[in-house]
């Protein structure tokens, strides 16, 4: 609660300061709207039922994603982490792919599939995979050998020790890569919002792109806000409680 109530403050205060800087002319109020501007639009938006549209229509895109990428991305970074050939060869596909920026899948999508939703499907796999892969592989790989050799002395063999003994000891790391994956998604997807037009649905990317078509700052800080909401809203509920989880589960809780 402390904590809350110190990160509000700290906010309240930015804000604040924010109001008096555009007031006193030190800031552009074009380039830089006041909070109360950029508050009125967030007001309407809701209202009229465009940001939470919005919302809802980039959020269907990044769960379809991101969960088909992690579905690929486990078996994926097992084999890896299994076979030396497939270490060799996707392993070292996965680590160049993963420094290659977002945005530059939205070409190739375009290409591929058109303006289509299959365009924002596959950048927002893309920008999931590979980490996936790595984390996998990485959290496998650190395993100590002694917790495969007990299980196979215990009668475990096969994928029942890859499946009950490998891939619980290495999810610290997968959740890691998951989160960062995440991340990486989010990213993927607004570019490809931004450069792809589809009539299927409006996203946040759209708003944003359609607030610097119109010059519209206030429509541009506003829609950054609430995908920062949406981030932090996520890490909350979808990751704090698994990292917490993972920390009892394995002793490494901080007192």
């Amino acid at each position: 609660m402390k904590r809350f109530l110190s990160a509000a403050a700290f906010f309240a205060g930015l804000v604040v300061l924010w109001e008096v800087l555009v007031r006193l002319h030190l800031w552009s109020p074009v380039l830089v709207p006041s909070p109360l501007t950029v508050g009125q639009y967030l007001l309407g938006a809701i209202e009229d039922g465009t940001l939470l549209d919005a919302s809802a229509v980039t959020l269907k895109r990044l769960l379809f994603g991101y969960l088909f990428g992690i579905v690929l991305g486990l078996p994926l970074g097992l084999l890896t982490a299994r076979f030396k050939v497939c270490q060799d060869t996707l392993g070292l596909l996965a680590l160049g792919l993963q420094t290659l920026p977002s945005v530059c899948w939205v070409p190739l999508a375009l290409i591929w599939f058109g303006q289509s939703e299959s365009a924002m499907f596959f950048v927002v796999v893309m920008g999931t995979l590979w980490s996936v892969v790595i984390a996998t592989d990485n959290g496998v790989r650190s395993i100590p050998p002694i917790y495969a050799r007990a299980a196979r002395t215990m009668g475990s063999k096969g994928l029942h020790t890859w499946v009950k003994v490998m891939l619980p000891a290495a999810l610290p790391f997968i959740v890691s890569g998951m989160k960062q994956g995440w991340a990486f998604a989010w990213r993927s997807l607004m570019a490809a919002e931004i450069y792809v037009t589809i009539l299927t649905g409006f996203g946040l990317g759209h708003l944003l792109h359609y607030g610097r078509e119109l010059n519209a700052m206030e429509q541009v800080i506003g829609v950054m806000l609430v995908i920062v909401v949406i981030g932090l809203l996520a890490d909350k509920v979808m990751f704090s409680p698994w990292e917490r989880f993972l920390h009892r589960r394995w002793g490494t809780q901080g007192k």
